[in-house]
């Protein structure tokens, strides 16, 4: 009688452990919601208009005091005189002028073309820096999604482990007693 005991026992524990699969302890896996990603930030304000280049047409149109019309009768022939002793100084003026004229228009010019190198250049490494926020963005949604994949799989092992560990210690001795006791009956008397 004790035999087909035993024997009844074995057949209902090797049909539980057949049948008990992770799924049947744990259950389910549960379902995963979707990563949230956050709302893009708002674009920026449009940035102010840049201040507007200087008009250098006032000083281009009066930069030669030659063109200065001079005027008629008396006045006129002092002012001839006058001008002829003062020719070399005129000149002068006139030369000083001329490059004082040359030199803004070509300041002006260069602080243009300065100023749309600079707008250019920090355009490139602003549009390279969202281009790799962009990238540590995507890298990151995908880190979560596997660490939020990882964190479900770890419950679930623990879950296993934990249910395994449940059966208790004694139901373990007895199975190791009753198992020392079947041997002893198999081997021969010392």
């Amino acid at each position: 009688m004790a035999e087909e005991l035993r024997r009844i026992r074995d057949e209902v524990r090797e049909k539980g452990r057949a049948e008990r699969r992770p799924a049947d302890v744990v259950g389910p896996a549960p379902s995963l919601r979707a990563v949230e990603v956050p709302d893009p930030l708002p674009a920026a304000p449009a940035p102010a208009p840049p201040p507007v280049r200087p008009d250098a047409a006032a000083v281009n149109a009066t930069w030669d005091v030659r063109r200065t019309p001079a005027p008629g009768g008396l006045k006129g022939r002092l002012a001839g005189v006058v001008r002829r002793a003062m020719a070399p100084f005129v000149e002068a003026q006139v030369a000083f002028n001329s490059r004082q004229v040359q030199l803004d228009n070509d300041l002006l010019a260069y602080v243009d073309a300065r100023l749309e190198a600079t707008h250019r250049h920090y355009d490139a490494v602003l549009g390279g820096y969202g281009l790799h926020l962009q990238d540590a963005d995507k890298r990151h949604v995908i880190l979560q999604e596997e660490l939020v994949r990882h964190v479900h799989d770890l419950v679930r092992r623990i879950d296993l482990v934990l249910a395994d560990g449940e059966r208790g210690r004694l139901s373990l001795e007895f199975a190791l007693r009753d198992l020392r006791a079947r041997l002893e009956e198999m081997l021969p008397p010392r």
